[in-house]
């Protein structure tokens, strides 16, 4: 693959992943709160199972399309962001991974002030998700905006 077409692959899936993040942080997980317990967590819950195919695939294809046009172009810009989105995989692991899966084991008629907790606590982990995918976003714009054609 050329180094601009990688390098364009590269910025578009990161601002795929980097915009998806954001909608969830800034629009979906505040709206959510102010429901019922069972509520907020029913639509939590529906919505992971929806977001996790799509998060975690726009994660991989943008850090290794980074880290594939960092390798072609030398430019250190393509290498951090990649590393940058591909952190969201470990950060997820470790992080985030026990509290979705508390999440997704709670059963609706047991949501509760403790399900609330977590929830809260889950939407300040996924901030870190979108500040790794804006970070990146912002390095790959910098570095593509170099290396565009002028006329």
């Amino acid at each position: 693959m050329p180094m601009s077409a990688c390098a364009l692959f590269a910025l578009l899936f990161a601002t795929l992943f980097a915009g998806a993040a954001l909608y969830i942080s800034l629009v979906e997980h505040p709206a959510r709160l102010p429901l019922g317990e069972a509520p907020m967590l029913g639509q939590w819950q529906a919505s992971y199972r929806r977001a996790l195919p799509i998060q975690s695939t726009l994660a991989i294809l943008a850090g290794v399309a980074g880290l594939a046009t960092g390798w072609l172009t030398s430019d250190w810009r393509w290498i951090a962001g990649g590393v940058a989105m591909l952190a969201n995989w470990p950060f997820t692991l470790a992080v985030l991974l026990p509290v979705n899966r508390q999440l997704m084991a709670t059963p609706l008629a047991q949501a509760g002030p403790s399900s609330h907790l977590l929830l809260l606590r889950w939407g300040r982990l996924h901030d870190v998700r979108s500040g790794l995918g804006v970070v990146t976003v912002l390095l790959y714009l910098s570095a593509f905006l170099q290396v565009l054609p002028t006329s």
